[in-house]
């Protein structure tokens, strides 16, 4: 863990909590990344911090919103979301009946759209083709052209004004390594936006990380929070009949 170490403050981006890390710098109406798989790899301190921060009219993209009363789902819950960009949907019911009502927007994309279209934005690529969705209803209003004889679908890619994502563990520079399937869409959201503010639960003095085994690079990010708890609870149980 992190000593009295004495380090250049540039180089130290480690904030006391998640609601500070946030607070200058979240407004209402911004788009926000939000890392993690179902409930893998979320970030659910920062996700908290939002909520306590009351920002609204936000538009999130991340896979999908949760479950009703854990990740997203809880400021879905409080009226917090005005759009998601999402691949999956179907664990939310809070979801459901605000996309059924009117009271959400939703721009659905196929999942390996989606992380392309994540990736593309932190590459700085503005948009690519891709075959998936071609001949549905996703490539509605989309241009379509052909490539040796097949077609493709344009897709845009994205960026939003700040990425939170999850990291197992980090340096207190930034270096971050993600725990087996929780990098998800984390790496690549850290890479897509003006500000990525990163959770993780457990920091360490600089140098004692594996070079080798860094995931995402400090460049990226520029806040870093010690969570404070972590519920990791399971989205679906099943169990075997003994």
């Amino acid at each position: 863990m992190v000593s009295n170490l004495q380090i250049d403050s540039k180089m130290n981006k480690l904030y006391p909590s998640a609601e500070i890390a946030l607070k200058d710098i979240v407004y209402d109406g911004m788009v926000i990344m939000a890392g993690g798989f179902g409930l893998c790899g979320i970030p659910e301190n920062l996700i908290q911090a939002l909520l306590d921060l009351k920002v609204k009219d936000l538009t999130i993209i991340s896979n999908n919103c949760g479950v009703d009363d854990f990740g997203l789902g809880l400021l879905l819950k409080a009226g917090q979301i005005r759009k998601m960009v999402s691949s999956y949907v179907g664990e939310n019911k809070t979801f459901e009946q605000k996309y059924l009502n009117g009271t959400l927007e939703l721009e659905l994309n196929p999942q390996g759209t989606l992380a392309e279209r994540i990736r593309a934005g932190g590459a700085g690529i503005p948009a690519f083709y891709t075959k998936t969705g071609v001949g549905t209803m996703v490539a509605e209003g989309k241009e379509i052209r052909e490539f040796k004889g097949e077609k493709y679908l344009m897709e845009t890619s994205l960026f939003a004004d700040l990425a939170i994502i999850k990291g197992w563990k980090a340096d207190i520079m930034g270096n971050v390594i993600y725990n087996k399937t929780a990098q998800n869409f984390n790496p690549a959201m850290a890479t897509a936006a003006t500000i990525t503010v990163c959770e993780v639960e457990e920091i360490v003095e600089p140098g004692l990380l594996d070079p080798n085994a860094i995931h995402t690079q400090s460049i990226f990010v520029k806040r870093l929070v010690l969570g404070e708890k972590y519920q990791k609870p399971i989205e679906q149980k099943t169990t075997r009949i003994r």
